[in-house]
């Protein structure tokens, strides 16, 4: 079937349930299907809507079909001394563009290289009325007073359904090295902070286990006179950054309710935090925590950040930190723009919306 053919075929089917009011639980390949909360619907695939359409090196532009999967692009991209720069994580499955762009979840070089939604450029998507709609392009476009590509991003199908996605890519760094520091977490980061006001080519900074570890990414004379700066050794490669990015390191072998705490890098550990990885240089926390979840969400709205409960939650829990009744409104009210029929992931992030 061609990608115009297998376009309107979803479009009708979108339409047909918009008429009856029949929800649609969207997947693409099913790595992030733990993610937020279970949706009853039909299951709508994009796995087969799938393929790159449009790749320039020189301009640091692709754009491919939302059910193509990550390795697919990173394969393309490494041709060509490239990379996705948002790091999507894999986790057990093999993810797709559309779901990475939705989930708006990015590894461990994300502060670095940038969120999926700071390097997307446009969308071809399915409204929740089964029209087939372009935003954006090759370069940023705001359309009817919102950037509607990154709405898209980390609104898990809630919204639209991503079609195709044309996304910034960049140049892989020419050296990569990793350290390893024996420090405690106040010293770690203590230096992390120093790190971020010098210009030090990080792409990774993660603590765990009295453990500081560090990436540096860039030219060999820049890595090689850092690396003499900072000191430590090389004990972690390559693989300890890819089991952090997908959740394949000890610490996330546990059937314990996992949360990802969001702060300011330089927030003091919160008393929630009893078992705690720190990643992003401290802007992002994964805690398993004796407290409660709403004793949770105090103590990180009290300090600025959010808290999600990320994994093996208990069915009753909020997946997602509350909105307040600014937030909440915004939500409802692009919810009704964009799925007037609520028939697209219903309730996936939050209960009626």
């Amino acid at each position: 079937m061609s990608d115009r053919d297998l376009s309107q075929a979803l479009a009708a089917r979108v339409s047909d349930a918009a008429a009856k009011g029949r929800p649609l639980a969207i997947v693409g390949r099913g790595s992030k299907a733990f993610y937020g909360h279970t949706v009853e619907g039909e299951t709508l695939s994009l796995a087969e809507h799938s393929g790159i359409v449009s790749y320039e090196p020189t301009e640091l532009v692709l754009t491919a079909r939302a059910g193509t999967t990550i390795s697919e692009i990173v394969h393309a991209l490494a041709d060509n001394g490239q990379m996705l720069a948002f790091d999507p994580p894999a986790f057990d499955g093999e993810p797709s563009l559309g779901g990475a762009i939705a989930s708006g979840l990015g590894g461990p070089r994300r502060p670095w290289g940038g969120a999926p939604r700071d390097l997307l450029l446009g969308i071809k998507l399915l409204d929740g009325r089964g029209r087939i709609l372009r935003f954006g392009g090759e370069v940023m476009k705001n359309v009817a007073g919102y950037d509607v590509s990154r709405l898209m991003a980390g609104a898990l199908g809630t919204l639209g359904i991503l079609l195709e996605v044309s996304i910034k890519v960049l140049p892989a760094p020419a050296v990569e090295r990793s350290l390893v520091l024996s420090l405690l977490r106040d010293r770690a980061m203590q230096l992390m902070r120093d790190l971020a006001r010098q210009p030090a080519p990080l792409s990774g900074a993660c603590h765990l286990d009295d453990r500081l570890y560090l990436r540096l990414s860039g030219n060999a004379a820049s890595v090689d006179a850092w690396e003499k700066q900072i000191g430590g050794d090389g004990g972690a490669g390559g693989e300890f950054w890819q089991q952090l990015r997908d959740h394949r390191l000890p610490f996330f072998d546990d059937e314990r309710p996992l949360w990802r705490l969001s702060l300011a890098p330089a927030s003091a550990r919160l008393d929630c935090e009893q078992q705690v990885l720190i990643d992003w240089a401290g802007a992002q926390r994964w805690v398993y925590s004796n407290n409660d979840a709403g004793e949770i969400r105090s103590q990180v709205a009290k300090a600025g950040g959010h808290a999600i409960l990320f994994r093996h939650g208990d069915g009753n829990t909020p997946v997602f930190h509350p909105l307040d009744p600014v937030r909440e409104r915004l939500h409802r009210g692009l919810k009704q723009t964009f799925d007037p029929q609520g028939i697209l992931n219903p309730g996936r992030q939050y209960p009626a919306i």
